[in-house]
């Protein structure tokens, strides 16, 4: 499995709810129509002024999005469909109507997870 997390910053001047709203109605679609969606593709929304969120104020991104593929084979057959160059274009496009795109940044991760009982 692979597992990738991608750490996005909205435009500025665009307010919280218009950013997830786009992102939701927009990009997602936009997306999942140009390859098929990867295993698990979640978007984790910061909660700004949340008394739990340490440091809120250092906090440089507005979403945590992640994505799972079965392998790595999986992940760069997404990769190619998805920034194929007519493909690439529109998303580009897209993603400057809502993200800082200058500040996108992706790493792969090796979970592990610990569970009760």
């Amino acid at each position: 499995m692979v597992k990738v997390f991608a750490f996005l910053t909205k435009k500025q001047g665009l307010e919280t709810q218009a950013f997830i709203d786009y992102y939701e109605k927009n990009h997602v679609p936009l997306v999942c129509g140009l390859a098929p969606p990867p295993i698990v593709y979640k978007r984790n929304f910061l909660v700004r002024g949340d008394a739990l969120n340490m440091e809120d104020s250092s906090i440089d991104f507005d979403v945590i999005t992640e994505l799972v593929f079965p392998d790595r084979e999986a992940f760069h057959a997404w990769g190619a469909l998805l920034f194929a160059p007519s493909n690439g274009d529109a998303i580009a496009k897209d993603e400057e109507n809502f993200l800082e795109r200058s500040r996108t940044r992706a790493y792969v991760v090796d979970e592990r997870v610990t569970t009760s009982g």
